[in-house]
C-alpha cells in the first residue's frame, strides 16, 4: 500500500459529472487516491436520462492505456463502460500484457439509474471473457441477472445465490448490492466462489440524488483497496463512504425536478476534512478485539455463570466489585455529559450515569443486603486499575477519549449477555442478573454508546483517533482482568495490608 494509490478508472464519459469518468475521479480523490481515466465512450446525458452515446476507435483506448502503463505506476484499475465488444477486447488485451497486473474492479455498466442501456449484446457477450481478469465485479440487480442468464432478480436471497453462482463460475468476488430491491433495508454483500463473505445492511435512503452511485462505489472499492490492503474492509469502507454521499447528495441543486441528481461525492471532506479510515470503523475495533473477546468467554467466572454452578460467595464478590465500579463509572459518564457537544447527546450520557446507579441500588444492593450499608466492598486490584484508567481518562477532558474508554463496559456486557441470556433457563440462580443485562433496555443504551462513539472516531484527526482507540483497547483488557479476578486474590491483599499496618 502506498500513501496516494494511483488508480486508473477505465470508462464513459458523463458531461454532467455525476457518473462515468467524472464520478470515478471525484470519488478516487474523495477517498484518498490520484485519480487517471481512460476514456472509452463519450454520452450525452444529464440528471434526466441518456440521449446519445458516441464510441471513439477502439485503437485510441488503447493508446490512452499503453501511454499510462508506460510512466505511471497503477495501483488499481476500475473498469466501467466499454459499449461494445471491441473495446472490452482492447481492455482485456491490455491487462493480460501488463508485468504485474494491479487489483481489477469492474462495474460491468450495462444499465443506467436511468434505465437506459449502455451496452450492446455483442459487448454483453463479450464481458464474460473480461469478467476472470477482475478480482472484484459490482453489478446492479439488473445487471446481475444479465450476466446469468436468469429473467430477472426479485428477493436478496436470489440476489446471493445469482452471485455466488458468477462468483464460481469466473473466479471472481462479486460485491452484490440491494439497491434495486423494495423494503426499508438496503443490503449489500461480498460473495465469493465459495458463498458469502461478509453482509452489509442499513436503512435505504429516501433521496433522488442517486446518478452514478454504481461508478462511485466501484471506484471508491478499487481505491480502497489499494489504500487498506483487503476487499472486505474496502467494500465496508466504499459503501459507507457512498451512503454519506448519497444522504448529502440534496445539498446540491444539479438538474430539474424530476431526475436522478448527483451524489455529493465530496460532502466527508469538506465536512470534516477527513478520507474514509478502517480506524475510525468502530467494526474495525470489535474485530481487532476479538481474541479478547474469546478470552472472557473463556474466564472461569463467565462459564460458571452461565451454566449456573458459580459459587455465591464468587458472585458476592464480584456483586461487590461491581457495585463499586459502577459508582465510580457513573460518574465518569456525568463527566462525559459535561463535555458532550450537543444537548442530545449530553442527555444520553446522562441518562446512562443515572441508570448505573439505579442499577446499583437495585439490583446489586438487593444482592448484596447482608452487607452494612456504610462498609463499601474492597476494591481490588484489578477495580483499582480499570477505575484509575477511567478517571484519569476523564480528567484529561477530551469527550471523544472519554467515549472510547467507557464504551466497553457498554459492548463486552451486551455480547457476553447475550450467549448468558441464551444460557438462562427457569430456575437458574443468577437469573435476575442474566435478565437485566440481555434486556432491550440495554441493548439500545448500548447501540446509542455506539453510535454517539462513532461519530466522534469518523470526525477525529489521527492523534485524537490513535487516542481514541488506546483508551477502547485498554478498557478492553480492564473488562478482560475484572472478569477474571477471583475473591483469594482480594484476601491476601488485604491479609498483607493488616500486615504492614500491623
Amino acid at each position: 500500500m502506498t500513501a496516494v494509490p494511483n488508480i486508473l478508472a477505465i470508462a464513459g464519459s458523463d458531461p454532467s459529472g455525476g457518473a462515468g469518468i467524472q464520478a470515478d475521479l471525484k470519488s478516487i480523490a474523495a477517498c484518498g487516491g490520484y485519480g487517471m481515466a481512460a476514456i472509452t465512450a463519450l454520452t450525452a446525458q444529464s440528471t434526466q436520462g441518456v440521449s446519445g452515446v458516441h464510441v471513439p476507435p477502439a485503437s485510441f483506448l488503447r493508446e490512452q492505456l499503453d501511454a499510462l502503463a508506460a510512466d505511471i505506476r497503477i495501483d488499481a484499475v476500475k473498469i466501467g463502460m466499454l459499449g461494445t465488444a471491441e473495446i472490452v477486447a482492447v481492455v482485456a488485451n491490455w491487462l493480460r500484457g501488463l508485468d504485474t497486473r494491479p487489483p481489477v474492479v469492474l462495474d460491468p455498466v450495462m444499465i443506467a439509474t436511468s434505465g437506459d442501456r449502455l451496452i450492446d449484446a455483442e459487448a454483453e457477450r463479450a464481458l464474460h471473457d473480461l469478467l476472470s481478469l477482475a478480482d472484484v465485479v459490482t453489478p446492479n440487480l439488473p445487471e446481475l441477472a444479465v450476466l446469468t442468464g436468469v429473467a430477472a432478480i426479485g428477493s436478496w436471497t436470489d440476489a446471493l445465490a445469482q452471485a455466488a453462482a458468477l462468483a464460481r463460475r469466473h473466479g471472481v468476488l462479486v460485491l452484490a448490492k440491494g439497491g434495486h430491491l423494495d423494503g426499508p433495508a438496503c443490503p449489500d454483500a461480498l460473495v465469493g466462489p465459495d458463498g458469502l463473505i461478509a453482509e452489509f445492511s442499513d436503512a435505504r435512503i429516501e433521496t433522488t440524488a442517486t446518478h452514478g452511485t454504481g461508478c462511485s462505489l466501484s471506484a471508491a472499492l478499487a481505491t480502497l483497496r489499494a489504500r487498506e490492503g483487503g476487499w472486505t474492509w474496502a467494500a465496508r469502507l466504499a459503501r459507507g463512504w457512498l451512503r454519506d454521499a448519497i444522504a448529502s447528495g440534496s445539498e446540491l441543486e444539479v438538474g430539474r425536478p424530476g431526475g436522478h441528481g448527483p451524489l455529493h461525492h465530496l460532502a466527508g471532506l469538506w465536512r470534516t476534512g477527513g478520507l474514509p479510515r478502517r480506524d475510525a470503523e468502530l467494526d474495525a475495533w470489535w474485530e481487532d478485539i476479538a481474541p479478547l473477546r474469546a478470552g472472557i468467554d473463556d474466564v472461569w467466572f463467565v462459564r460458571a455463570l452461565a451454566d449456573g454452578s458459580l459459587d455465591r460467595d464468587d458472585f458476592a464478590h464480584y456483586l461487590a466489585q461491581d457495585s463499586l465500579y459502577l459508582r465510580t463509572y457513573a460518574r465518569v459518564l456525568s463527566r462525559a455529559a459535561e463535555l458532550a457537544p450537543t444537548l442530545e447527546e449530553q442527555a444520553f450520557w446522562a441518562a446512562s450515569a443515572h441508570s448505573c446507579l439505579e442499577t446499583e441500588l437495585s439490583l446489586h444492593r438487593a444482592r448484596l443486603d447482608d452487607a452494612p450499608a456504610d462498609a463499601p466492598a474492597t476494591p481490588s486490584a484489578e477495580t483499582m486499575a480499570y477505575l484509575d484508567h477511567l478517571q484519569a481518562t476523564a480528567a484529561a477532558g477530551d469527550h471523544a477519549v472519554l467515549v472510547a474508554a467507557v464504551l466497553p463496559c457498554f459492548w463486552l456486557y451486551q455480547d457476553i449477555s447475550a450467549r448468558l441470556a441464551a444460557a438462562n433457563r427457569p430456575g437458574h440462580p443468577y437469573a435476575d442478573w442474566l435478565e437485566m443485562y440481555a434486556s432491550d433496555a440495554f441493548d439500545l443504551a448500548t447501540r446509542e454508546a455506539i453510535r454517539w462513539t462513532q461519530e466522534h472516531a469518523r470526525a477525529a484527526d489521527d492523534a485524537r483517533l490513535a487516542r481514541m482507540r488506546t483508551a477502547f483497547d485498554v478498557s478492553a483488557r480492564h473488562e478482560l482482568a475484572f472478569f477474571a479476578q477471583r475473591r483469594d486474590a482480594v484476601a491476601r491483599e488485604q491479609s498483607r495490608a493488616g500486615a504492614v499496618a500491623g
